[in-house]
């Protein structure tokens, strides 16, 4: 399932307020790689915007003017999320919003309802309780450069919390390993090879190594579980 890490800012902090989303941004990752796959939209919310979240983001009033109504991109943007894992930092948060931006645009649903959600600060917490969690703390944390943030902004918040997200996970190479395990299958003679696509050299032991091989199970004694192993892969 391709990973879409998203990222809203709002004209305030309570959707119950009736406080809407101004920009939208999207990054899209591929077996837990990046691509080049983006959604990202300034969006004029129709009110004004609370000073303290200006602040926070920079967004102004006058800057959204001429930028579309949500409802104008919804259609792009359930078709760019739509059967993906959401990774979001503070899901509640973001997922109130958008689901009231759909509400209001007459879409009956939910976002949960065509994508998996995965809330990155709900994850981090288990990981690291007792400590902060917060975007930047998490950038110290995982050594993810994060100094072109000196404002919130929604795309480049779903590109920093990609890298993160993919760090407290294992990583792009963990999950390339595990997927060139999860290549390798058993051939009709029991031996393990792997697949074409597997990207990795298959080099067999020489004659002499399989013989020390043998010298070593021998002194380990029968009761090994390489013994085991041994029998299993040669058919015995």
């Amino acid at each position: 399932m391709n990973l879409v890490v998203l990222d809203t800012e709002t004209t305030g902090l309570e959707v119950t307020d009736g406080h809407r989303v101004i920009e939208l941004g999207c990054v899209l990752l591929s077996n837990r790689k990046h691509t080049e796959a983006r959604f990202h939209h300034y969006i004029n919310p129709g009110r004004a915007i609370d000073l303290e979240a200006q602040e926070v983001h920079g967004i102004t009033e006058q800057f959204l003017e001429d930028k579309p109504p949500f409802a104008q991109i919804l259609d792009e943007f359930l078709a760019f999320v739509d059967g993906t894992e959401l990774v979001i930092h503070n899901a509640p948060f973001d997922l109130g919003f958008l689901n009231r931006e759909l509400e209001l645009a007459g879409k009956p649903l939910r976002l949960e309802d065509v994508c998996e959600v995965t809330d990155s600060l709900a994850l981090a917490r288990q990981m690291h309780p007792g400590q902060r969690n917060s975007l930047d703390a998490l950038c110290r944390r995982y050594d993810v450069d994060n100094s072109g943030r000196e404002l919130h902004g929604a795309l480049l918040d779903a590109e920093i919390l990609a890298d993160v997200y993919l760090a407290m996970t294992g990583g792009q190479t963990a999950l390339a390993l595990d997927g060139a395990a999860d290549a390798a299958h058993q051939t009709d003679s029991g031996s393990s090879t792997f697949t074409a696509h597997s990207g990795f050299p298959v080099i067999r032991a020489d004659e002499g190594e399989l013989n020390e091989h043998q010298r070593w199970l021998d002194m380990l004694g029968p009761d090994t579980p390489w013994h085991e192993i041994d029998r299993t892969h040669n058919g015995s």
